[in-house]
C-alpha cells in the first residue's frame, strides 16, 4: 500500500510505484529554497529511507530552472529584526547541514534532474544525489564568494571529492559556471543529455533503479559512503556485514534462481 507523503508550499511530494518524487515548486524565484522546504525535504528523505514502499527518490523542479540556491533575499528583507551573532552557526546544523548528510547516508538511491540553473545549495543537492542527470545546457554554479560569503552545505567537501581540487577551486574561488555537458565530462554529474531527451533519460535510469535488488543496492550505497572515512580492514568488515544481510534477502534468492535458468530476475525489493 502506498504511503502518504504531504508537501508544503513550494514543495510537491508524490509516491507512485515505489518512486518517491520530490519536486521544488517555486518557479517564480527559480525554485529558491526556504527553511520550511529544507526541513520537509530532510524529514521526507529520512522517512523514505526506512519506508519499504520507496525504492527510489527523484528530486526535480518545476519551471525552467532546478534551484537558484537558498532564498536569502526573503530572509534579509529591510526592516527584519537583526539576529544575534552566531545565528547562522546555530541554524545551519538543523537545516541545510542536516539535509545533505541525510541525502548521502540514506540507503535509498536518489536521482536528481537538472534543467537551467543549479546554484548554491541547488548545486550541492545535485552533488549529494547518487545520480544527477542534466540537460546539456544546464548551468552549475557555486556563487558563494561572488556574493561575499563562504560555501556551505558540503560544497568544499563534495566538489573536491568529485572533481579534484583544481576544478573545485575554479568553481568555488573563481565562480566558474559549468554547463551540463562540461559537468558530465568532469564527472561532476552522472550524465548530460539534450534538453528534449532529459525526461526519457531519467525515466530509463529510475526504471533501472526501481527494478533493481533494493536491499543490495541500498547496502552498496552505504558501503560507498563508509569507504570515504574507513580503513581497508574496517571496510572489509563492512563488506562482510553487507554480504550477510543481502544474502538473506528475497531478491538474492530470486537473482540466484534467475541466474540458474538464464532469465532476467524479477526483483521485488525484499
Amino acid at each position: 500500500m502506498a504511503s502518504a507523503y504531504e508537501g508544503v508550499p513550494g514543495l510537491d511530494l508524490r509516491l507512485d510505484d515505489g518512486v518517491l518524487r520530490i519536486a521544488l515548486n517555486r518557479p517564480e524565484v527559480r525554485n529558491a529554497l526556504n527553511d520550511e522546504m529544507v526541513a520537509v525535504m530532510s524529514s521526507t528523505i529520512e522517512r523514505a529511507g526506512s519506508d519499504e514502499a520507496v525504492r527510489v527518490i527523484v528530486l526535480s523542479a518545476t519551471g525552467d530552472h532546478f534551484c537558484s540556491g537558498f532564498d536569502i533575499v526573503a530572509r534579509n528583507q529591510p526592516g527584519a529584526p537583526k539576529p544575534r551573532v552566531g545565528s547562522i552557526q546555530r541554524r545551519l546544523p538543523r537545516q541545510a547541514h542536516r539535509l545533505i548528510p541525510v541525502m548521502l547516508e540514506t540507503q535509498t538511491p536518489i536521482v536528481c534532474v537538472v534543467r537551467g540553473w543549479a546554484a548554491g545549495i541547488g548545486l550541492n543537492l545535485a552533488l549529494a544525489a547518487d545520480f544527477t542527470v542534466a540537460a546539456d545546457d544546464a548551468k552549475f554554479w557555486a556563487p558563494f564568494v561572488d556574493r561575499g560569503f563562504t560555501p556551505d552545505s558540503g560544497a568544499t567537501w563534495m566538489l573536491q571529492e568529485r572533481v579534484g581540487v583544481v576544478k573545485a577551486r575554479r568553481m568555488l574561488e573563481l565562480g566558474q559556471v559549468v554547463s551540463g555537458a562540461e559537468a558530465a565530462a568532469w564527472e561532476l554529474i552522472h550524465e548530460a543529455v539534450p534538453a528534449d531527451g532529459l525526461d526519457a533519460a531519467v525515466d530509463e535510469l529510475v526504471g533501472t533503479l526501481a527494478g533493481s535488488a533494493t536491499v543490495a543496492l541500498g547496502l552498496t550505497k552505504w558501503l560507498l559512503h563508509t569507504a570515504r572515512s574507513t580503513s581497508v580492514d574496517e571496510q572489509l568488515r563492512n563488506e562482510a556485514f553487507a554480504m550477510e544481510l543481502s544474502s538473506r534477502s528475497d531478491d538474492f534468492r530470486e537473482g540466484l534462481a534467475a541466474f540458474k535458468v538464464k532469465r532476467p530476475p524479477d526483483y521485488r525489493g525484499r
